[in-house]
């Protein structure tokens, strides 16, 4: 297993009073490997694996953990493997749901109440640290239209979740969900800048931000000539950006990991 030298930096959460991870580990392959845009196929790990994954996530410094009902088994794999729940802050999502090969979306409230109680008994634990309306791309329609937003802050006020937000795909709806939310999720890369003023709205309204397709769903490297390093470049130009409170990595390779944090670690 892996030895890290130094443990990665943590950085404040906006205003929640969470400290996580500069980068936190995305699980959408611990339970799925259908209908994503990975440049490459891969098998699911074994629970052996998944467990090395995790130890090591914690001996980087990792403990900010990414999740959601439409990653297939990840939530409930990480019920059973994922121990002393108190060092890690676990964030999952609603809306999206990924049944039979195919998404299908529900922003309801009775779907929202119904899948943050799914995903505590999935995943083993009485509280989520955070929620995020899993966005079909259709942010601003989602926020002004449904009752997510308004059901999950009955959600924060009963214990049940620390904070919410929105993973949207567009830039208005990113800074629409400003007005409500306490963390926002974007997309943020060398190659896609296209949300940064929501970045930096959410910087100067003390909110989180967390940041997904840091390495362009894995495609930065792929694309990579012999001379550059793909990587550590990605990371270090989403991190630098001031408001960015962690980037979310998803891998189920422990040396790709220990990789991935001694980028962030080398700054």
């Amino acid at each position: 297993m892996y030895e890290p030298q130094s443990l990665l930096p943590s950085r404040a959460l906006g205003n929640t009073g969470l400290q996580v991870s500069s980068l936190g580990l995305g699980t959408v392959k611990f339970g799925r490997n259908q209908g994503l845009k990975y440049p490459a196929a891969f098998e699911l790990p074994d629970d052996t694996q998944l467990r090395n994954l995790l130890d090591t996530a914690r001996l980087l410094g990792i403990n900010l953990i990414d999740t959601a009902p439409a990653y297939g088994s990840s939530e409930e794999r990480l019920g059973r493997l994922l121990h002393n729940r108190h060092e890690w802050v676990v964030c999952s999502k609603t809306g999206e749901e990924f049944e039979d090969g195919r998404s299908r979306f529900d922003f309801s409230a009775a779907h929202t109440r119904l899948s943050v109680q799914r995903s505590l008994r999935r995943l083993r634990t009485d509280y989520l640290d955070v929620v995020l309306v899993h966005s079909d791309g259709n942010d601003e329609h989602i926020i002004e239209h449904s009752d997510c937003f308004e059901t999950l802050l009955r959600l924060k006020e009963q214990g049940l979740i620390r904070a919410f937000g929105l993973s949207g795909k567009t830039r208005t709806g990113g800074l629409l969900a400003l007005q409500y939310a306490d963390v926002v999720m974007v997309t943020f890369n060398l190659h896609n800048n296209s949300e940064l003023e929501v970045i930096r709205a959410a910087h100067a309204l003390g909110k989180g931000v967390l940041i997904k397709k840091a390495l362009n769903s894995g495609n930065a490297i792929r694309e990579a000539t012999a001379t550059e390093q793909p990587v550590a470049e990605s990371l270090r130009f989403v991190l630098s950006e001031p408001g960015v409170s962690s980037a979310i990595v998803g891998t189920i390779n422990a040396h790709h990991l220990a990789a991935n944090a001694a980028c962030v670690i080398a700054e």
